[in-house]
């Protein structure tokens, strides 16, 4: 059973820890794994390699990513696709499969974003980032202009566990000093703010696809369809 969150508390949270994909920032051209350049850099390979092996490769990849405890190695997350795929997973493939391209060229921030956390970070409240990510996201969140406004991040490569085990959230609150009623969770997960919930967090469902009225907990995640809607649980500084 779900704890229904206070839509207005009458003491407002002292921080936000926020999920990043979907809700910071979304992938150019809708996939956030592989890469957008994936199917590219295989090409220059191997330029037979048809549509549907990209896919069947693609979904095995998928299924490696999700039956991991933690954010797997990138190496070996590309290597089971490159081997469905019949390609040798030779260093040198593996680097390019990686190499650094601008953070603009694959994904976006959300229009509303920035303007929200100059607002939050205004009214003095604290943030961090709870993400199922790779270690590099501090350095993609610094090249699109937000790493600025966090104070901690939790990442699920990096601890070694994800989401919604409770050191993921833990460590964010932690490292602000904070208890988890003092930090509002979001996520475009409902399942992960439910488990916040659980752990004694207050905590929002980020929903910008519009897809509450098909959960059946909606009214207990709290959802909001743009991070403008926090502002309003944070009163302007005196």
């Amino acid at each position: 059973m779900l704890r229904t969150p206070d839509p207005a508390p009458s003491v407002p949270p002292k921080a936000v820890l926020l999920d990043s994909g979907g809700v910071l920032m979304q992938p150019i051209g809708g996939r956030w794994n592989p890469r957008a350049d994936f199917e590219r850099t295989v090409l220059s390979r191997d330029p037979q390699i048809t549509a549907e092996q990209f896919a069947q490769a693609i979904a095995l990849g998928d299924r490696f990513m999700a039956t991991a405890e933690s954010t797997p190695d990138l190496d070996k997350y590309h290597a089971v696709m490159l081997e469905h795929l019949g390609i040798p997973a030779s260093a040198d493939l593996l680097a390019e499969l990686v190499r650094p391209v601008p953070a603009d060229v694959v994904l976006e921030i959300f229009d509303e974003v920035i303007d929200t956390l100059k607002t939050l970070q205004a009214r003095g409240v604290r943030m961090a980032v709870v993400s199922d990510a790779w270690p590099n996201l501090p350095q993609l969140h610094a090249d699109l202009g937000i790493h600025e406004f966090f104070e901690a991040y939790a990442i699920s490569a990096v601890l070694g566990c994800r989401k919604p085990d409770p050191r993921m959230y833990r460590h964010a609150s932690d490292a602000l000093g904070l208890t988890p009623a003092d930090c509002l969770f979001v996520d475009d997960s409902p399942e992960l703010v439910a488990a916040a919930l659980d752990l004694g967090y207050q905590a929002r469902w980020m929903d910008r696809t519009g897809t509450r009225s098909q959960h059946p907990d909606s009214a207990a995640l709290a959802p909001i369809s743009s991070l403008t809607e926090l502002i309003e649980l944070f009163p302007d500084a005196p």
